[in-house]
Protein backbone atom coordinates (compact mmCIF):
# COMPACT_ATOMS: atom_id res chain seq x y z
CA UNK A 1 0.00 0.00 0.00
CA UNK A 2 1.36 3.38 -1.18
CA UNK A 3 0.39 5.68 1.88
CA UNK A 4 2.46 8.90 1.22
CA UNK A 5 3.75 10.58 -2.01
CA UNK A 6 6.51 13.41 -1.84
CA UNK A 7 7.96 15.25 -4.16
CA UNK A 8 7.83 17.90 -7.39
CA UNK A 9 4.58 18.65 -8.47
CA UNK A 10 5.45 18.75 -12.58
CA UNK A 11 1.49 19.18 -13.58
CA UNK A 12 -1.83 19.54 -12.47
CA UNK A 13 -5.12 19.32 -14.69
CA UNK A 14 -8.02 18.37 -12.50
CA UNK A 15 -8.25 15.67 -11.24
CA UNK A 16 -5.01 14.73 -12.21
CA UNK A 17 -1.78 15.72 -11.45
CA UNK A 18 2.00 14.78 -12.06
CA UNK A 19 4.90 14.37 -8.82
CA UNK A 20 8.03 13.67 -9.97
CA UNK A 21 9.36 11.45 -6.99
CA UNK A 22 13.42 10.65 -7.51
CA UNK A 23 12.91 10.87 -11.42
CA UNK A 24 9.76 8.96 -11.24
CA UNK A 25 6.53 10.67 -12.11
CA UNK A 26 3.51 9.89 -10.38
CA UNK A 27 0.28 9.91 -12.09
CA UNK A 28 -2.74 11.12 -9.28
CA UNK A 29 -6.36 11.53 -9.13
CA UNK A 30 -7.46 14.37 -6.28
CA UNK A 31 -10.28 16.34 -5.42
CA UNK A 32 -10.90 19.38 -5.80
CA UNK A 33 -10.82 20.45 -1.78
CA UNK A 34 -6.91 18.91 -2.41
CA UNK A 35 -5.89 21.38 -5.53
CA UNK A 36 -7.47 24.70 -3.69
CA UNK A 37 -3.66 23.50 -1.61
CA UNK A 38 -1.34 22.99 -4.25
CA UNK A 39 1.46 24.53 -4.35
CA UNK A 40 2.70 26.51 -7.79
CA UNK A 41 4.76 23.74 -10.29
CA UNK A 42 7.80 23.19 -9.89
CA UNK A 43 7.59 23.42 -6.13
CA UNK A 44 7.66 20.43 -3.20
CA UNK A 45 4.19 18.80 -2.18
CA UNK A 46 3.38 15.97 -0.29
CA UNK A 47 0.05 14.21 -0.61
CA UNK A 48 -1.64 11.40 1.32
CA UNK A 49 -2.43 8.75 -0.66
CA UNK A 50 -5.16 5.53 -1.79
CA UNK A 51 -4.02 2.92 -3.77
CA UNK A 52 -6.69 1.45 -5.63
CA UNK A 53 -6.49 -2.17 -7.56
CA UNK A 54 -8.77 -3.35 -9.73
CA UNK A 55 -9.07 -5.91 -12.87
CA UNK A 56 -9.18 -3.22 -15.15
CA UNK A 57 -6.90 -0.35 -13.33
CA UNK A 58 -4.47 0.59 -10.89
CA UNK A 59 -4.96 4.22 -9.83
CA UNK A 60 -3.43 6.37 -7.05
CA UNK A 61 -6.01 8.80 -5.63
CA UNK A 62 -4.00 11.68 -3.66
CA UNK A 63 -5.26 13.78 -0.67
CA UNK A 64 -3.95 17.27 1.39
CA UNK A 65 -5.23 15.96 4.37
CA UNK A 66 -5.31 12.80 6.45
CA UNK A 67 -8.78 13.51 7.35
CA UNK A 68 -10.08 13.69 3.62
CA UNK A 69 -8.18 10.67 2.58
CA UNK A 70 -10.58 9.37 5.64
CA UNK A 71 -13.23 10.65 4.40
CA UNK A 72 -12.66 9.09 0.84
CA UNK A 73 -12.26 5.76 2.50
CA UNK A 74 -15.51 5.86 4.38
CA UNK A 75 -17.01 6.57 1.02
CA UNK A 76 -15.83 3.95 -0.49
CA UNK A 77 -17.51 1.34 1.51
CA UNK A 78 -20.52 2.35 1.07
CA UNK A 79 -22.51 0.04 -1.39
CA UNK A 80 -22.94 1.89 -4.89
CA UNK A 81 -19.90 4.26 -4.33
CA UNK A 82 -16.59 4.57 -6.28
CA UNK A 83 -13.97 6.33 -6.45
CA UNK A 84 -15.25 8.58 -9.25
CA UNK A 85 -18.14 9.07 -6.85
CA UNK A 86 -15.71 9.52 -3.95
CA UNK A 87 -14.01 12.44 -6.19
CA UNK A 88 -16.77 14.23 -6.93
CA UNK A 89 -18.44 14.34 -3.83
CA UNK A 90 -15.23 15.93 -2.47
CA UNK A 91 -15.04 17.97 -4.80
CA UNK A 92 -18.23 19.62 -4.55
CA UNK A 93 -18.95 20.19 -0.81
CA UNK A 94 -16.36 20.38 2.45
CA UNK A 95 -15.72 17.65 3.94
CA UNK A 96 -17.39 19.22 7.17
CA UNK A 97 -20.71 20.42 5.68
CA UNK A 98 -20.72 16.74 4.04
CA UNK A 99 -20.76 15.20 7.10
CA UNK A 100 -22.81 17.86 9.00
CA UNK A 101 -25.19 16.79 6.27
CA UNK A 102 -24.95 13.27 6.97
CA UNK A 103 -25.06 13.00 10.95
CA UNK A 104 -28.36 15.92 10.72
CA UNK A 105 -29.56 13.33 7.84
CA UNK A 106 -30.29 15.74 5.33
CA UNK A 107 -30.68 14.73 2.34
CA UNK A 108 -32.18 17.19 0.37
CA UNK A 109 -28.20 18.45 0.76
CA UNK A 110 -26.79 15.99 -0.79
CA UNK A 111 -28.77 15.59 -3.43
CA UNK A 112 -27.20 18.72 -4.54
CA UNK A 113 -24.06 16.52 -5.12
CA UNK A 114 -23.52 16.06 -8.56
CA UNK A 115 -24.23 12.15 -8.83
CA UNK A 116 -26.22 11.97 -5.84
CA UNK A 117 -29.66 11.13 -5.94
CA UNK A 118 -32.46 10.21 -3.68
CA UNK A 119 -31.39 6.85 -3.26
CA UNK A 120 -27.59 7.51 -2.61
CA UNK A 121 -28.19 9.99 -0.28
CA UNK A 122 -30.25 7.57 1.74
CA UNK A 123 -28.13 5.34 1.70
CA UNK A 124 -25.14 7.33 2.67
CA UNK A 125 -26.48 8.34 5.13
CA UNK A 126 -27.75 5.07 6.85
CA UNK A 127 -24.57 3.62 6.30
CA UNK A 128 -22.21 6.65 7.48
CA UNK A 129 -23.81 8.30 9.92
CA UNK A 130 -22.77 5.83 12.28
CA UNK A 131 -18.77 5.71 11.18
CA UNK A 132 -18.99 9.62 11.17
CA UNK A 133 -20.31 10.15 14.57
CA UNK A 134 -16.53 10.96 15.77
CA UNK A 135 -16.30 13.18 13.13
CA UNK A 136 -14.39 16.55 14.27
CA UNK A 137 -14.72 19.83 12.56
CA UNK A 138 -11.18 21.39 12.14
CA UNK A 139 -10.05 24.04 9.47
CA UNK A 140 -7.33 22.29 6.84
CA UNK A 141 -4.58 24.79 7.29
CA UNK A 142 -2.10 25.78 4.24
CA UNK A 143 1.46 27.48 4.01
CA UNK A 144 0.53 28.00 0.56
CA UNK A 145 -2.52 29.26 1.01
CA UNK A 146 -1.92 33.54 0.86
CA UNK A 147 0.61 33.11 -1.54
CA UNK A 148 -1.81 31.64 -3.87
CA UNK A 149 -4.46 34.43 -3.63
CA UNK A 150 -2.10 36.89 -4.05
CA UNK A 151 -0.28 34.96 -7.36
CA UNK A 152 -2.72 33.93 -9.54
CA UNK A 153 -4.63 35.82 -12.22
CA UNK A 154 -7.93 36.32 -12.64
CA UNK A 155 -8.04 34.43 -16.01
CA UNK A 156 -6.57 31.60 -14.24
CA UNK A 157 -8.85 31.63 -11.79
CA UNK A 158 -11.38 31.17 -13.82
CA UNK A 159 -9.68 28.82 -16.60
CA UNK A 160 -9.11 26.63 -13.16
CA UNK A 161 -12.95 26.85 -12.63
CA UNK A 162 -13.73 25.38 -16.07
CA UNK A 163 -11.34 22.93 -15.64
CA UNK A 164 -12.86 21.20 -12.33
CA UNK A 165 -16.53 21.58 -13.80
CA UNK A 166 -15.03 19.68 -16.64
CA UNK A 167 -13.51 17.04 -14.72
CA UNK A 168 -16.39 16.72 -12.72
CA UNK A 169 -18.25 15.24 -16.01
CA UNK A 170 -19.70 18.68 -17.37
CA UNK A 171 -18.92 19.54 -21.41
CA UNK A 172 -16.24 22.30 -22.16
CA UNK A 173 -19.45 25.05 -22.98
CA UNK A 174 -21.71 24.70 -20.63
CA UNK A 175 -19.13 24.90 -18.04
CA UNK A 176 -17.77 27.98 -19.64
CA UNK A 177 -21.15 29.74 -19.95
CA UNK A 178 -22.06 28.74 -16.34
CA UNK A 179 -18.73 29.86 -15.03
CA UNK A 180 -19.10 33.23 -17.08
CA UNK A 181 -22.67 33.42 -15.27
CA UNK A 182 -21.32 33.35 -11.48
CA UNK A 183 -17.69 34.95 -11.87
CA UNK A 184 -17.16 38.05 -9.86
CA UNK A 185 -14.09 39.80 -9.13
CA UNK A 186 -14.05 38.91 -5.80
CA UNK A 187 -14.46 35.08 -5.53
CA UNK A 188 -11.76 32.49 -5.76
CA UNK A 189 -12.10 29.64 -8.19
CA UNK A 190 -13.28 27.31 -5.06
CA UNK A 191 -16.43 29.50 -4.82
CA UNK A 192 -16.75 30.01 -8.73
CA UNK A 193 -17.45 25.93 -8.61
CA UNK A 194 -19.76 25.94 -6.32
CA UNK A 195 -21.37 28.34 -7.62
CA UNK A 196 -21.73 27.02 -10.69
CA UNK A 197 -22.71 23.24 -8.98
CA UNK A 198 -25.84 25.19 -7.15
CA UNK A 199 -26.87 26.93 -10.25
CA UNK A 200 -26.89 23.86 -12.54
CA UNK A 201 -28.80 21.79 -9.94
CA UNK A 202 -31.00 24.25 -9.82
Amino acid sequence: MIGQIRGTLLEKQPPFLLIDVNGIGYEISAPMSTFYHLPEIGENVTLHTHFVVREDVQQLYGFYAKRERALFRTLLKVNGVGPKLGLTILSSIEPDEFVRSILNQDAAALVSVPGIGKKTAERLIVEMRDRLSDWHETPILTQTQSLKKTSSSRNQIVQDAVAALIALGYKPPEASRMVAKVDAADLSSEEIIRRSLREMMA
